[in-house]
């Protein structure tokens, strides 16, 4: 491939980690927004060291020395995250101590150190120690006999410098996950007062250590590499992929963070136990792990300070007053827009195949589910109520692999069908088929959706759903699950666009048609949304269809390699990037194709592992309603000014200049929307209007 612009992806996920930091700074965001958005940072910096880092750090250990498209040899870019990620995280400390902590304590709430208690806290302290803490503790000596505990990946410990007849050594404690990182405190002036239990501990070491005098006490934290190495052709994937998560454990250090006032005895004695460069440790003023802010975010008591909550309606407006979702399927397709419209949608339609004595079988692919899935429990009672129920359950989400196990066993002892995924290929499509028995022939009912069956990210997450029965949809579903649980061939499908077999040369042939276009003076343009653009022939094509005057509008939350604005090269890309309440997670193209406008939607982004190494599906919307809908989300979101930042030639990104403009946040305008289409819908009865319901499981 010819030389071009392309950004280094990782250098482009720490600049969308730094645009969530940016949320935490806005003083416009509620206090506990703020807070979570910090949270959600320190989240993403693990995970992005657990997999990314970790896997440049590998490449460097190799010997690796090819430079990438950007022109980084793995050497000189773990050089560059570095200094960048060193610099991330001292604005998040900057962020919290010198901006949060002064917000909280406007509003009377502290974190507190002992010395800043009164006599009443501290009893209360030495209560909890004594009945609580105290046995769940494991001090763990440090000597010649008793060597360096295997620490769990990213724990909270406590480095203790002790003396003992007149000998140095050192111990660690293991901060205790099982219990809240915070303890709140009595308090009576009205405000809120909390103390960290690493804190709690350091102040009562002398009751773990009697017998030692106590020098200094540094909290530390250790991340390891936990990208799974899985043998694809093992005969028992499910054994491979338990066994590759007992490793996980035992990956080496990729990161190393402490306090700053640690002293250097301790400082010395960690760097010797934990193997790791210096560039990796990370000195910070603490509290360390700040992921901990999220559930302090959600602590009952602080609603006030958290964004007005976005009420799903449920029903939605395409199902508004049917009894069956058939029914309503039957006379036309359907979409739902999540979280706006309740996702509890999807569940019934599952919940009724599973109750309704006319279906048949059920099918889905599964990737992501909650903990306590409604959707794992309808397609259990499918099985018991003798109904064929056939799941692919992928076991290689990452970090979601142990639970998608249990699930997997739940299933197969009541009776379903579980596949595990394909060998070598991740099962990301999000579809779910259901065959019933209608009045007037056997009919396939299908869900084709952009997000995960997971109702518990449905409520943050922003995905669409399409609910359809024609024909060519439900053969290509049937079709689409024989490929994922037999040996079919891949076949022609009819509407549906599945990676790796077709989706690449689509999306590449799709773009070149809009470049022609341009060429020959026809209506050209592209407009997608995706999670992350990474892949080089994608990009290589949107440059030239840009060259060629096609205008190209692009909405991408998190990773962006193509670099927009450059004259003649990209000068007519626009790159926007949408953080807000709501994770953006939907992925929508729409091409102009010469005035005939066509949209899809779909699971992939534009990556090669979407591409070419997982089972990707993306659809087209045809009814015509349908269309019109989808475009004006696609329109509503070029057109925020609140959540949305623009991506310059220099890879910068700035909020959208809203002088002279309405503001518009689009997540609560789909919200607004999705309200006033069900409120349209009201009927009267007994001279009462019916009001919009909200979703069950809508938390007030």
């Amino acid at each position: 491939m010819e030389k071009m612009p392309y950004y280094n992806r990782e250098l482009s996920w720490v600049d969308f980690n730094y645009r969530v930091l940016e949320e935490a700074f806005k003083k416009e965001n509620p206090i506990m927004e703020r807070i979570r958005f910090l949270s959600i940072t320190a989240s993403n910096l693990d995970e992005f060291f657990m997999v990314r880092v970790a896997g440049v750090m590998e490449q460097v250990r190799s010997k690796y020395h090819v430079e990438d498209l950007s022109g980084l040899t793995p050497q000189k870019l773990l050089e560059k995250l570095n200094i960048k990620i060193h610099e991330f995280m001292e604005k998040q400390y900057s962020c919290l101590h010198r901006s949060i902590i002064p917000a909280l304590k406007k509003l009377n709430i502290s974190f507190l150190t002992p010395d800043e208690m009164n006599e009443e806290q501290l009893s209360f302290l030495s209560n909890y120690f004594e009945k609580v803490l105290f046995p769940v503790l494991t001090p763990l000596a440090v000597d010649p006999s008793r060597p360096f505990p295997l620490l769990a990946n990213k724990s909270l410990n406590v480095a203790i410098r002790l003396e003992g007849n007149g000998k140095p050594y050192f111990a660690v404690v293991q901060v205790p996950s099982i219990l809240s990182r915070y303890l709140e405190l009595p308090s009576h002036d009205g405000g809120r007062e909390f103390i960290l239990l690493e804190n709690l501990i350091i102040y009562k070491l002398e009751e773990l250590f009697e017998a030692s005098d106590i020098r200094a006490a540094c909290p530390f934290r250790m991340t390891r590499n936990s990208d799974l190495e899985i043998d694809e052709g093992a005969e028992d994937l499910l054994a491979e992929i338990q066994k590759s998560i007992k490793k996980r454990k035992r990956g080496n250090p990729v990161r190393l963070e402490l306090l700053q006032k640690c002293d250097p005895e301790t400082k010395s004695f960690l760097l010797e136990m934990i193997h790791i460069r210096k560039d990796n440790i990370y000195e910070l003023p603490g509290p360390l792990d700040l992921t901990f802010l999220s559930k302090f975010a959600d602590l009952s008591g602080f609603e006030k300070y958290c964004f007005k909550p976005i009420m799903p309606v449920y029903p939605p407006a395409d199902f508004w007053n049917y009894k069956s979702i058939f029914d309503a399927i039957r006379e036309k397709d359907r979409m739902v827009h999540h979280p706006y419209e309740s996702f509890e949608t999807v569940v019934d339609f599952v919940r009724q195949a599973a109750e309704d004595e006319n279906v048949l079988a059920i099918k889905q692919t599964l990737y992501r589910v909650s903990g306590h899935s409604p959707i794992i429990a309808a397609l259990i009672r499918a099985a018991e109520n003798g109904k064929q129920v056939t799941v692919l359950v992928e076991l290689k989400a990452r970090f979601d692999e142990e639970n998608n196990i249990l699930w997997a066993k739940k299933l197969e002892e009541a009776g379903c069908h579980v596949i595990y995924g394909l060998a070598g290929l991740k099962t990301h499509c999000k579809i779910l088929l259901v065959v019933r028995r209608d009045e007037d022939c056997i009919r396939r009912y299908v869900h084709m959706g952009t997000g995960n069956y997971n109702d518990s990210t449905a409520k943050i997450y922003t995905d669409i759903g399409i609910f359809t029965c024609k024909e060519p949809f439900g053969t290509d579903a049937s079709s689409l699950f024989n490929v994922l649980t037999g040996y079919s061939r891949p076949p022609e499908y009819n509407k549906m666009l599945v990676a790796p077999y077709e989706l690449r040369g689509f999306f590449e042939s799709m773009i070149q048609r809009e470049t022609q276009n341009a060429k020959d003076g026809l209506p050209c343009g592209i407009t997608a949304k995706v999670n992350s653009l990474v892949d080089p022939e994608i990009i290589s094509l949107l440059y030239k269809a840009s060259q060629a005057g096609v205008p190209i509008h692009l909405i991408v939350r998190g990773i962006c390699c193509l670099i927009p604005g450059l004259p003649g090269i990209s000068e007519h890309i626009e790159v926007i990037s949408i953080i807000g309440q709501l994770l953006e997670h939907s992925r929508i193209f729409r091409f102009e194709n010469g005035g005939t406008p066509k949209i899809y939607m779909g699971s992939a982004d534009w990556m090669s592992r979407n591409l070419d190494r997982r089972i990707e599906l993306v659809f087209p919307i045809e009814d015509e309603d349908l269309k019109q809908r989808a475009f004006g989300i696609l329109d509503l979101m070029l057109n925020d000014n609140i959540n949305a930042r623009m991506m310059t030639n220099t890879t910068e990104y700035h909020h959208i200049d809203r002088r002279g403009k309405v503001p518009c946040n689009c997540q609560r305008e789909f919200s607004r929307l999705a309200q006033e289409a069900v409120a349209k819908l009201e009927i009267p009865e007994r001279d009462q209007p019916l009001k919009p319901i909200l979703s069950p499981d809508f938390d007030r």
